[in-house]
């Protein structure tokens, strides 16, 4: 039999039996949660959901609420999924590990089930979710139990891809023969992957090394911006500030400390490198915004002062080059 489309509303329910209808819902789907309507006088909520192989797809629609797998509630065996959560429209805010994650259209959040967490929604959200039993994850050699909520982007590159091929899945999905069906089911779970091992955060290497290590590709990427500060790494990240700082200082440093000596790691390199261009210039484009201050952290750090490399520089430009014996 050809996997079919099932369909939920809570339409035309009163308030009380609205979040029962919800929530068997959603145990169907995962596992038991608590509901929330927040403020809202009903929950509207819609999900048409198919299965392909062994992977549930959904597309959810559903009014402001809350909902939460708490630690009573934290049988790993009720909830023996990972799922890939992708926002379309609105904003849900995610809670785990003490990490609050904003979640927007174009946002794709990777995140252990079982694992107590909530997602509130303060309006209208819409999303689309793969919902992948863990033992899918263990034969291809990942540790599902060691995965910390990962925040990707949907809007470009493998996550934008993987994104199209879950649409195209769910579409077709009633199409497709049990065999066709598990060969598209593998190829999905690979193509999820993707963006997990590219965010160096792969199922094997989560939690606080594996965020450690993305705080450094960002901070790299955005050592060029003078307004870069912890404050913009940590909503980027989605961990509070307090985590940030304790996964620098268990290395022995600040985040300050890290972004500052990878400036003038680079500073120093381009004034070794680029002697066309003016001590100012390279302090400026390194996030520098005085070259007095620069000059003076330079020193404190190398021991010298940056124009004398750039003396140096040009000295070796100016100086003729030597004649060996023979050539006179």
């Amino acid at each position: 039999m050809p996997d079919t489309l099932h369909s939920l509303s809570t339409a035309g329910l009163s308030p009380k039996k609205q979040i029962q209808c919800w929530s068997d819902a959603l145990t169907d789907l995962c596992g038991l949660f608590e509901i929330d309507p927040l403020k809202g006088s009903s929950l509207e909520a819609n999900v048409c959901y198919t299965t392909v192989s062994r992977l549930k797809l959904c597309h959810i629609e559903v009014s402001q609420h809350r909902i939460a797998h708490t630690v009573s509630r934290s049988r790993s065996s009720e909830h023996p999924y990972v799922k890939i959560h992708f926002q379309t429209e609105g904003t849900s805010y995610f809670e785990q590990d003490g990490r609050r994650i904003e979640l927007k259209p174009g946002d794709c959040l990777a995140y252990d089930v079982a694992c107590p967490h909530a997602i509130i929604s303060p309006g209208l959200t819409r999303h689309d979710v793969v919902i992948v039993p863990k033992e899918l994850l263990r034969e291809r050699g990942f540790h599902a139990e060691k995965m910390s909520a990962c925040k990707l982007s949907a809007r470009a590159g493998t996550g934008r891809i993987s994104h199209e091929f879950v649409h195209a899945a769910f579409e077709e999905a009633a199409k497709l023969s049990p065999n066709n069906a598990v060969v598209v089911a593998d190829s999905l779970i690979d193509l999820l992957l993707l963006p997990l091992r590219q965010a160096d955060a792969t199922f094997d290497r989560g939690g606080p090394e594996a965020m450690y290590i993305r705080a450094q590709a960002f901070i790299r990427e955005h050592l060029r911006d003078p307004e870069l500060s912890i404050d913009q790494i940590s909503a980027a990240l989605g961990c509070t500030k307090r985590y940030l700082h304790m996964l620098f200082s268990d290395r022995g440093m600040t985040v300050s400390d890290y972004i500052w000596n990878a400036r003038l790691q680079n500073c120093r390199h381009e004034l070794e490198t680029h002697a066309g261009k003016t001590v100012t210039d390279v302090a400026f484009s390194w996030g520098f915004s005085s070259s007095s201050h620069f000059s003076r952290v330079f020193r404190k750090y190398f021991g010298i002062v940056p124009s004398s490399i750039h003396k140096a520089q040009h000295q070796s430009l100016s100086d003729p080059p030597s004649l060996s014996p023979d050539a006179s």
